[in-house]
């Protein structure tokens, strides 16, 4: 019991020795409260935030930055072009008497495809024939008589001029006879044949069409703006919007001449054989005018727009940061990076239009 008092005195002792100043305690605590009032400040100023704990991750979408194929194309429409497609004419004047083919049928080079009326022709050939056989005859036997020095040399020039003429006049209303003949210029398929037996025809109007459909091209108009981008052998999509079928292939000729008129100049496009494709069908052609086999190739979505430029954000540990880029070729939702981006970066392509660069993101 008397140990328990003495630790107790001992206790108070102490209490009393330690006791400070009021006034003096009260202004350290203030001092503290202002030290810690400005560290506070500090530290919210650099968390943006009066408690991080309250920091909330925005959710985003990445994408790695890798290099790939970058294709800028130029499209334009044309249409199907045969490159044997004849109008066929007759050379004469007169009235069909005869119509060998139909719609439809294949037909060879130099086949006869109609006949006009030739009798008026014929006629006068057999006349003349009948002049020939006396002509000849006559001929003959001055000739006898000359090779036996009768008669006169006269005579003899006489009888053979008069042969040689009827031989001409008929080699002449022969070779006439087979322009009453319309003949098919090249081999192919009559597309078209509205000729009929009776129907009058003359030199430059035409009933007949024919076209060899193993021979077809795709050909466009290029505006000149393109005249420096566009050139024979650049890889070209043919499309057939109306098959439908497409083609990758490249362009056989491209016009060196512009049209004054039209200020363009035509490219041609060698197409396989296919019954599908059909004269003047449409033809949408995908020229390459650009291309660059090593890119960064991002979202057009992805760019943003500031007064300084161009910029995309990325993710740098979860942090985002603002990289400015440049800008290159744009086709289909897609655009070439030309500087500001690296492979490996991080691209922000969605959820980065209610970013801020240092915010905080997941994804």
């Amino acid at each position: 019991m008397k140990r328990i008092l003495f630790i107790a005195a001992i206790a108070f002792l102490a209490a009393c020795s330690d006791k400070k100043d009021p006034k003096a305690e009260l202004a350290d605590l203030k001092k503290q409260r202002t030290e810690l009032d400005a560290k506070i400040a500090d530290l919210e100023t650099k968390l943006g935030a009066s408690d991080t704990s309250k920091v909330v991750a925005k959710d985003v979408s990445v994408a790695d930055v890798t290099e790939s194929s970058f294709k800028n194309y130029l499209e334009i429409q044309g249409k199907i072009d045969a490159e044997e497609n004849i109008l066929v004419t007759s050379e004469a004047q007169g009235v069909v008497t005869a119509v060998y083919v139909k719609v439809g049928q294949n037909v060879s080079k130099g086949q006869v495809l109609a006949q006009i009326d030739d009798k008026v022709l014929r006629q006068n050939i057999a006349e003349l024939q009948t002049q020939l056989t006396l002509a000849t005859s006559l001929f003959n036997r001055q000739k006898n008589l000359w090779d036996q020095k009768i008669g006169t040399e006269v005579q003899y020039i006489n009888a053979k001029t008069q042969k040689e003429a009827a031989e001409n006049r008929i080699a002449t209303l022969r070779s006439q006879i087979s322009m009453y003949k319309i003949k098919s210029p090249i081999s192919g398929t009559v597309d078209a044949m509205e000729l009929k037996v009776g129907d009058a025809v003359m030199p430059g109007l035409s009933s007949i069409r024919v076209i060899n459909a193993s021979n077809l091209k795709a050909k466009a108009s290029v505006a000149e703006t393109y005249a420096g981008r566009v050139s024979q052998g650049d890889e070209v999509n043919v499309i057939f919007p109306d098959v439908p079928d497409s083609l990758r292939t490249k362009i056989n000729f491209a016009s060196k001449t512009i049209d004054p008129s039209s200020r363009s100049f035509e490219v041609q496009i060698n197409l396989p054989s296919n019954k599908k494709y059909r004269p003047n069908m449409l033809a949408v052609l995908k020229i390459v005018d650009y291309q660059n086999a090593k890119a960064i190739v991002i979202p057009v979505s992805a760019i943003q727009k500031s007064e300084s430029g161009d910029f995309v954000f990325i993710a740098v540990n979860n942090i985002a940061k603002k990289a400015t880029v440049k800008l290159g070729k744009t086709y289909e939702g897609k655009v070439e990076i030309l500087s500001g981006l690296k492979v490996g970066d991080k691209l922000i392509t969605a959820g980065a239009q209610n970013l801020n660069e240092d915010d905080t993101v997941k994804f």
